[in-house]
């Protein structure tokens, strides 16, 4: 009997759940219908020298019993099409009972290996059909920034592969496909002290950061994590492979000049590993501090009488433009007690061994050849919001006359 009262007029009936029939039961409660969801990743892939495919994989959270769809677009960014990709639209289905599907894009090669930024695009992601999107869209990068052909002008000075009364004893016209390792050394790390400048570049051997291409050397400076440092960059030496005294040198090139860069041209006595730096002595052809993409320096630097560092130096200011923007030619002319300096044929420094007093005079020696883009360190300070990425000094030649 079910019992029962009045209250207010109103009949109550209490049930007790005791009382209750089996078909009465209550059906528990499982939640809401989770609905799988779609996501998609970044992707990015080297460029080859004829078409391939790039894969995008679309990903659901969970298989259902039926199939699940969503609309695609290809949006050009960097990347166009047709020229680096071939752009599209349509439909993505993931079959029931499946989780992903692929996408394939095509991209176009490129059979020259053009070094330059890597271009984008987008896939978007729109119109769910029995899902969600957890993600909406993703980047395809095309991989350029390691090729290796990369042109630049060629206008600029230039000087003759002859003079009256010189032999032309060593030259690098840098024409080949590779380094002339018989030449040069590729020195790999950031030294002591950030070679003892505090620089904050990692020197690689990497094509990325050395290479040969259209007639030129090329080292080039990234902002990029290596070895403990946030840029890398290139540093070479002939040092125990090619080394000179006295003559006519030329080196033909054209530089970089953003803030927090350091392009050189220089020269370091052999003897650097027995006495050390500076009594060996530093002939530094040519420096540029970005911060002053106008002005070069040449600078002598030795041990003096007094057993501390002392140099001697001078700096040239081009008339209009700057360095990056045309080739110069950088010149020295070494002979017994006396170096003299050149911007295109323009003497501006003067270095004799009267200016050294009574401290042994070092450039009387043998010395070999450094080239290198440092990045940062005490004299030109870091880089900054301007400074863009990579950065290249092209070299054009290098020749000795004697």
């Amino acid at each position: 009997m079910i019992p029962s009262k009045i209250v207010a007029g109103v009949l109550l009936v209490l049930v007790l759940n005791s009382c209750k029939k089996e078909s009465e039961a209550t059906i528990p409660d499982t939640g809401p219908v989770v609905v799988p969801a779609v996501s998609v990743l970044n992707i990015s892939q080297p460029i080859a020298t004829t078409n391939t495919t790039m894969s995008f994989y679309i990903n659901l959270s969970k298989s259902t019993t039926k199939a699940v769809s969503v609309d695609y677009t290809l949006v050009d960014g960097s990347a166009v099409s047709p020229k680096d990709y071939v752009a599209s639209t349509g439909t993505i289905t993931i079959p029931a009972g499946q989780v992903q599907s692929i996408l394939e894009v095509q991209i176009k090669g490129d059979p020259t290996n053009l070094r330059r930024s890597n271009p984008q695009f987008t896939l978007q992601l729109s119109k769910p059909q029995f899902c969600t999107l957890e993600t909406s869209s993703a980047t395809g990068t095309i991989l350029t920034e390691d090729g290796t052909y990369l042109t630049t002008d060629n206008t600029g000075y230039s000087t003759p592969m002859t003079y009256p009364g010189y032999t032309l004893v060593w030259n690098d016209e840098f024409s080949g496909n590779s380094l002339d390792l018989n030449s040069w050394n590729q020195e790999i790390g950031n030294g002591t002290g950030g070679w003892g400048n505090y620089e904050l570049e990692y020197y690689t051997n990497n094509l990325k950061n050395n290479f040969l291409s259209n007639g030129n050397l090329i080292i080039e400076a990234r902002k990029e994590a290596a070895g403990g440092f946030n840029y890398t960059s290139g540093r070479m030496t002939t040092q125990n492979k090619k080394v000179f005294k006295f003559g006519r040198v030329d080196i033909r090139a054209k530089l970089p000049v953003s803030k927090g860069l350091w392009p050189a041209l220089w020269m370091l006595g052999t003897n650097i590993t027995t006495v050390g730096w500076p009594a060996c002595g530093e002939i530094d052809i040519m420096e540029l501090i970005g911060t002053y993409p106008s002005r070069v320096h040449s600078t002598m630097h030795w041990k003096n009488s007094s057993g501390v560092h002392a140099s001697k130096g001078g700096n040239y200011n081009l008339p209009n433009g700057d360095f990056s923007q045309q080739f110069h030619v950088y010149s020295m002319i070494w002979s017994k007690d006396l170096i003299k300096c050149y911007v295109d044929d323009i003497l501006y420094v003067t270095v004799a061994i009267g200016d050294v007093g009574t401290a042994n005079y070092p450039f009387n020696a043998d010395h070999f050849f450094i080239f290198n883009v440092a990045v940062g360190g005490e004299w030109p300070g870091p880089p900054d919001a301007t400074t863009q990425f990579p950065q290249r000094m092209f070299v054009d030649y290098v020749r000795v006359f004697q």
